[in-house]
């Protein structure tokens, strides 16, 4: 709804930020909460972490 969000890292690292741009790119319409992924994490001239290149995981 709002366009981005965050994704909880399983190596306890910070969260990832995520937009829906990434989403998209990524062939998916949206993501869901509890949605298992994988992504590259990409650092800003900030400091902060952003998903990229995202693959859903099938189970």
């Amino acid at each position: 709804m709002k366009g981005f969000g965050f994704i909880s890292r399983d190596d306890g690292q910070p969260d990832a930020f995520v937009h829906i741009s990434a989403v998209e790119r990524a062939g998916m319409p949206s993501l869901n909460e509890g949605d298992r992924l994988e992504f590259e994490i990409e650092v800003d001239r900030r400091g902060k972490y952003a998903a990229v290149n995202l693959q859903p995981i099938s189970e």
